[in-house]
Formats: structure tokens, C-alpha cells, sequence
């Protein structure tokens, strides 16, 4: 079988040209000890490449293997390099990287070696004669500034010279990091690599790349002791990549680098990327370590992007697997009041806030901030909000929530935002959407999904399938039993069950098995509800029965045990009073009883403005059936 080899391409890769798909013969394999090739237990291959005039070793990627052990990788086998990076050794060596192959032509049909090549010289640079051209000869002074390490072409011309990598004295001027001081007479690096052709089989390399977002410093605790970091995400015309930087390497540089601003990067750890807490397409992640160096690039470079986005439509959403994580962007339909909640696992306190957020697809998805963001956000004259990086859950139908890692952007600039805002203003908000979340407290009406009256509930018989169903509806508060609505519970955030009373004064928790000098009251309220066209008794706990009573559960106990007449009048006031509801219902056996059990998630009052909103979409989509 006759192959032509790509004649020449490996010392012209080794060179530094880049050469599409070069063409090889594979001459020999050898595994290596994986302690002393890699410091883990993943096997390594050296390979012998030839293109008919020379030969030189290769190194394969570890995801490559499997090739190796199914035999398709043996000598005289003919293959195409489909991705490969060239990189530069200590002592004047290079080494090839080969990260994607095709095999060209089994080693069966090759019938042999192709050619009489011979052993590349040391660098892969020839001079006239056919010897190597020796390396130029550089001032003292510039070796040691050039190997700080401040850009491709100082660490490129360091690895000529003995002893680089060692005894730094100098480092490029307004720099951040790296070893050594802090002073130096190198500018900023001139030349730099793509984000793109980073991979975690490159000794050195520097990046050129905007700092597109940061997030704030972040503290954890746990067995294995305290730390802090922060990360940021990186971008240049290739593509991006997430950069995280711990404890002392966090203090260094969080002060320092400022989004927006674009820095040359150099030296970080690269690994492989978890796509749990990111939304950035890049195979890798970098982490910052002793040696990094950045350094500022002193003109603004337009041809480098703020932010890169791969947005998902909201109808696109329901299709997707659970905490996932994806960009959004979409009007702010209506927007929730910041609510407080107490996580069970830390104790602590959190404010949120829920958006309904709708786009051009007629779907609405919930999507909540937390903290700061939550606390900010202004959702008048319907904003349009971007999210770099949020969450998916299937919690309450399908909803996003953002991370301490996420960008939220409110109106950028950018075409898709200005061309949902035209949208909107123009037939959006006069559209009914559908939501992809289930309604939930502090979401504003017209965002709500499944409206139904309480006769349109039974006749569509919901609640009788294996999993709960969920519809919103307008009612009036009739009627509301006020005997036995009430409990004594454990104090603790994370129980909440009922306590006796030991008669000393102490409470007794059986499920904590502790006894306490308090309780708190617990609301456990069941109230008939109607509109126009059926009644439902519903039953609503301690949030839900809260807002439609008007008063916290502590003080409507003190009020039972002081004025019994004014307790009465609580529940008196509320009757005939109407809300919004969020109702979940399910067939459940009581007593080996089935009967539907109606229980309320969320209680909201009515907005005259968005209650006329809905009956104007409601009157439009009649009088257009």
C-alpha cells in the first residue's frame, strides 16, 4: 500500500510552524513507569514518529490509551495528528503532545518503514551544513530577566540556556506573583497562545485574556482544616477558561486583578474542568500556584471580548438534565419581594428574591437571587437580565437559581438583550406565557401557570395520579377552624415537631430526645376556601396561615393565653378576605381512607394591576378561540 508522509513536518513543527494534519509513521511504542513519567498511577506511551526524512519521539495523551491496548497503535502504523501541541524542555529539548490521531493506514497494510529517516538533530534546527544552529548568545543580565518567565518568548528562550527554571533574580516590571521580586526591566510579553490550545501536558505557556467576571472571596471550613479563594473567568477570541486562586495565592491577587482589565497569565496548574459549577465550554481549568505571574497589559485591546454567552431559550430548559449549568437571558416578567429563609444544614439566615423571567419562546421560568443581588435588584420597566452560569433544578417544575460563581448582567449591551427588549415592548407583554415553574411565594401573578377555578380542579381530576398536581387559583377565605390550629413545638430550626409540656417548666422534643426550657408556636391551619364556582378545604402551615391571619404565630399564641375575645378576632377579620393561591393536591389514604388533600404553598394578595393584566389575556384568548 503506497502512503505519502508528510516530508519535512517534523522539524518544521519542532521549529515552532504549526502544520494542518501532518501525516507520520508510528516506529516504535514503549509504555513508561507511570511514577516517574506522570507522579500517578495513569499509564503513559512514547512513541517514535517518523515523516520519511526524520524521526523523533512523541508523547500520547492519556485518552489516547485505550488505542494502545486495542491494538490499533502499533509499529509501522500510519496515522494523521489531528491535534497536537509542541512543547519546549529544559536543555534545548521538544517533546510533541499528541491529543487527537486517525489512523491513516493499519500497520498490516503499511508492509513496513517508509523511507530511511534519521534521528531529528537537538532542537530541531539545522544550519547550512546540516549541523545544528547553536543557540545566539544573550547578555547576562537578559537570561536571568527572561527566565522570570513573563512571556512565551522569554520562557521559550530560557529553556536554551542551562539552569533555567532555577535561581530567578528578576521578573517583568508591573507584574503580580511569580518568584522573585517584584521589581524589573522586561516590559509586558508581546506574544501569546490561544485559551484554546491550553492543555495540561504543557510545562509553560502564557495567555493574553480579559477578566470577564471575578467572584467575591469565599471561606470554607471542614475537617481537613480553613481556607479561602476566589475565581474568575477568562476570556480572549479562542474562548475561555474558569481561574480559581487559593489562599495565598486568593490574598495575592484579588486585589490586583480587576474585571474588565486584560493581563498576560502565565504558569498555572491546568486540569481537567468540572462542568458541575460551570458553564463555560473549555475541556480544562487553571488553578493558580507559586509560579504564576500576571501581568497587566498596559493597551486596551478591542479585538478581545468582554464576556462570552451561549445562551439557552427558556423552552429549551425543560429538555435539559437536572443542575445543569447554563447562561439565560430574558425580560424580567415580575418580580418577587425579598423574602428570608434558614438553611437547615448551616442554621443561617439568607435573603432571596424571585424573578419570573420570560423570553421569546412564551415560556417563564423562576429564576431567584440570593443575598446582595437579591436584596438590589430594581425589576421596574421590566428589565432584561442575563445570568452567566446558573443553576437548573427541578425543583417546583424547572427553575434556575444563580451561584456565588455566576455574572448577572441587568440590560447589557449586547444584540440578543436589546432585540428581547424591542420584542417585549412591543407584543410580549400583551402574550400569555406559559410557565415552566411552579408557582411559588413572591412571584407576581401574571408569571403564574395553570390557572384554573375549583370546578375546572375536579373535573379534570388532578391529584389522582401517582405524583401531586399544582394549579393557582382566586379564592375567598369562608371559613377557618380555629380549635386545634395551633401547637407547641420544638425550638430547634431543623425539627419544628410537636413538645409536651413535663409540668417543670422544660418541654420535651421526642424526636431529639431533648428537653427545653421553651417552645415555640407552630400554625397548622385548615380553612375553606370558594370563588365562583366550587368550595375547597385546604390546609395551610406556618408561612402560609401567617400571611393570611396577618400575625406571626408567637404573638397569636401570647395573644390565646392573654386575650381570648382578641384571638377570636384574628380569625374573625380574615374571613371574607381574598387572595391569590398556590395549591398542591394529592390523593392521599387516611385511616384507609383515599380522599384528595388540598394544601396551600403559597398566599399572595391581590394585585388589582396584574389580576387586570391576566383577565385582559384571558378575554384575548376567549375571543380568539
Amino acid at each position: 500500500m503506497s502512503v505519502q508522509l508528510s516530508s519535512g513536518a517534523l522539524e518544521a513543527i519542532n521549529d515552532g510552524a504549526q502544520i494542518d494534519k501532518p501525516v507520520f509513521q508510528l516506529l516504535a511504542l514503549k509504555k513508561l513507569n507511570p511514577t516517574a513519567a506522570t507522579n500517578n498511577s495513569v499509564d503513559r506511551y512514547r512513541i517514535l514518529l517518523s515523516d520519511g526524512v526524520h524521526n523523533n519521539t512523541a508523547m500520547l495523551a492519556v485518552q489516547l490509551n485505550q488505542m494502545v491496548t486495542d491494538g490499533q497503535l502499533e509499529p509501522n502504523t500510519v496515522i494523521c495528528l489531528d491535534r497536537y501541541v509542541c512543547n519546549k524542555l529544559p536543555g534545548n529539548r521538544r517533546v510533541v503532545i499528541i491529543l487527537e490521531l486517525t489512523v491513516a493506514a493499519p500497520a498490516g497494510q503499511v508492509g513496513g518503514k517508509i523511507g530511511n529517516p534519521v534521528a531529528l538533530p537537538l532542537g530541531g534546527a539545522t544550519g547550512a551544513n546540516g549541523q545544528q544552529a547553536p543557540a545566539p548568545q544573550r547578555p547576562l543580565q537578559q537570561q536571568q530577566a527572561m527566565r522570570a518567565g513573563a512571556s512565551p518568548m522569554s520562557v521559550a528562550k530560557a529553556n536554551s540556556f542551562p539552569g533555567a527554571g532555577s535561581n530567578f533574580s528578576r521578573q517583568p516590571q508591573g507584574s503580580f506573583g511569580g518568584p522573585g521580586p517584584s521589581s524589573g526591566m522586561m516590559s509586558p510579553p508581546k506574544q501569546a497562545q490561544p485559551i484554546s490550545s491550553l492543555t495540561p501536558y504543557q510545562n509553560r505557556w502564557t495567555i493574553k485574556a480579559r477578566v470577564s467576571s471575578k467572584s467575591a472571596v469565599r471561606t470554607w471550613s471542614n475537617s481537613r482544616g480553613e481556607g479561602k479563594l476566589f475565581s474568575m473567568d477568562l476570556c480572549d477570541q479562542s474562548g475561555e477558561i474558569r481561574a480559581t486562586a487559593f489562599k495565598d495565592q486568593c490574598d495575592k491577587f484579588f486585589d490586583l486583578i480587576e474585571v474588565g482589565k486584560v493581563y498576560f497569565f502565565s504558569r498555572g496548574t491546568l486540569k481537567t474542568a468540572n462542568r458541575q459549577y460551570t458553564s463555560i465550554t473549555n475541556d480544562y481549568e487553571m488553578t493558580f500556584n507559586n509560579d504564576t505571574t500576571v501581568v497587566p497589559c498596559e493597551e486596551e485591546d478591542d479585538s478581545i471580548p468582554t464576556m462570552q454567552f451561549d445562551f439557552r431559550s427558556i423552552n429549551q430548559l425543560e429538555e435539559m438534565n437536572k443542575d445543569a449549568i447554563l447562561d439565560v437571558i430574558g425580560v424580567v416578567k415580575s418580580t418577587g419581594d425579598v423574602a428570608t429563609i434558614t438553611t437547615k444544614t448551616t442554621n443561617r439566615e439568607l435573603t432571596k428574591r424571585e424573578l419570573q423571567v420570560m423570553d421569546d419562546s412564551n415560556k417563564v421560568v423562576t429564576l431567584t437571587l440570593w443575598g446582595n443581588e437579591a436584596e438590589k435588584f430594581d425589576g421596574t420597566n421590566n428589565p432584561v437580565i442575563a445570568v452567566k452560569g446558573a443553576r437548573l433544578s427541578d425543583f417546583g417544575g424547572r427553575s434556575l437559581s444563580v451561584l456565588m460563581s455566576s455574572t448577572v448582567l441587568i440590560n447589557p449591551d449586547i444584540p440578543r438583550a436589546h432585540q428581547l427588549k424591542g420584542w417585549y415592548d412591543s407584543v410580549g407583554h400583551t402574550q400569555e406565557a406559559q410557565s415552566i415553574s411552579e408557582q411559588r411565594m413572591g412571584a407576581g401573578v401574571g408569571a403564574s401557570s395553570n390557572w384554573l377555578t375549583l370546578e375546572e380542579v375536579y373535573a379534570q381530576n388532578l391529584g389522582q395520579g401517582e405524583k401531586p398536581d399544582y394549579f393557582t387559583t382566586k379564592g375567598t377565605i369562608i371559613f377557618m377552624r380555629k380549635e386545634n390550629s395551633m401547637y407547641m413545638a420544638c425550638p430547634s430550626s431543623e425539627c419544628n415537631k410537636k413538645v409536651s409540656d413535663n409540668g417543670d417548666g422544660s418541654y420535651h422534643c421526642e424526636k431529639c430526645g431533648k428537653d427545653y426550657p421553651n417552645f415555640q408556636h407552630r400554625l397548622l391551619l385548615s380553612a375553606n376556601i370558594a370563588d365562583a364556582t366550587d368550595t375547597q378545604w385546604t390546609t395551610f402551615f406556618q408561612e402560609t396561615a401567617e400571611s393570611i391571619l396577618g400575625m406571626k404565630a408567637d404573638d397569636l399564641g401570647r395573644l390565646k393565653m392573654e386575650d381570648e375575645q382578641s384571638y377570636s378576632h384574628v380569625f374573625e377579620k380574615a374571613c371574607f378576605e381574598s387572595f391569590i393561591f398556590r395549591m398542591r393536591i394529592k390523593m392521599e389514604s387516611y385511616n384507609e381512607e383515599a380522599r384528595l388533600k388540598c394544601t396551600c404553598m403559597s398566599v399572595k394578595p391581590i394585585d388589582v394591576k396584574e389580576q387586570s393584566k391576566k383577565l385582559i389575556m384571558d378575554i384575548r384568548s376567549l375571543a380568539a378561540a
